[in-house]
């Protein structure tokens, strides 16, 4: 669309003239200020819908992590067949027209040596156990999940002992526990019974856990993160295991 027409729509000023009465001066002006001078006052121009100047730069496509076959750049490779044997140092060529002798991929699976080792191989196979691997390793894999166990300066004994078994739970489980003691009205004048209630938590069940942050205030709220201790987590994921397989 043309500067004229965009004014014509927007019902704004267009791009400021030059001296003589011709717009920008296009004879005179370079294309690239006539350009910049059309995008900026498009830009203070937020109801003018169609930009005028169009991006036609041709979109880079991305790679593939793994180089495979006519991808691969480097001068030579070390290259191992399908059956794990060495074939020594070979250019990329040479050791493409093995892998395609042999209905075969050539693949880079070590792009940091020197020089880069290539795998000769279905890559398509090689594509779905690499999937596989990874399916298995989130499923194996412990999200570390942060519980919370509330306090109030002025809780019982009761709750205390309910709340402190739900710490002891969590950390069993494998979990971490962030005790908070909160605060309300003025009740933040007598912080040393938070201290006091925390402290008392942290020394009953420092066998089964450790400490990662020491009671300290958080706005109107005092707040400790525990976390269990690597033994315990440990022997209940063997115990896990066994269980499991029997």
């Amino acid at each position: 669309m043309s500067p004229a027409r965009l004014r014509r729509t927007s019902g704004a000023q267009g791009p400021p003239r030059r001296a003589g009465g011709q717009a920008g001066g296009a004879s005179r002006v370079p294309a690239l200020n006539r350009m910049n001078a059309i995008l900026t006052w498009s830009q203070h121009h937020p109801d003018v819908q169609e930009n005028p100047i169009r991006d036609y730069r041709p979109r880079r496509i991305p790679e593939p992590r793994t180089r495979i076959n006519e991808r691969i750049r480097a001068r030579e490779v070390r290259v191992i067949d399908e059956m794990g044997t060495q074939l020594g140092i070979l250019t990329p060529q040479e050791a493409l027209t093995l892998a395609r002798q042999r209905t075969l991929d050539l693949v880079e699976v070590a792009p940091s040596a020197e020089p880069p080792v290539c795998r000769i191989m279905d890559f398509g196979k090689y594509q779905y156990q690499m999937e596989k691997k990874a399916r298995e390793a989130r499923k194996n894999q412990k999200n570390i999940v942060i519980k919370e166990v509330k306090f109030r300066p002025n809780t019982d004994d009761h709750d205390y002992e309910f709340k402190k078994n739900n710490a002891l739970r969590f950390l069993e489980d494998g979990d971490k526990v962030k005790a908070v003691v909160q605060f309300r009205g003025r009740e933040i004048t007598h912080k040393e019974r938070g201290f006091q209630l925390l402290n008392k938590l942290l020394k009953e069940i420092e066998s089964q856990a450790q400490i990662e942050f020491r009671p300290r205030m958080e706005g109107n709220a005092l707040t400790a993160i525990l976390a269990p201790k690597k033994t315990a987590v440990d022997a209940k994921a063997v115990v896990a295991r066994k269980s499991s397989v029997s």
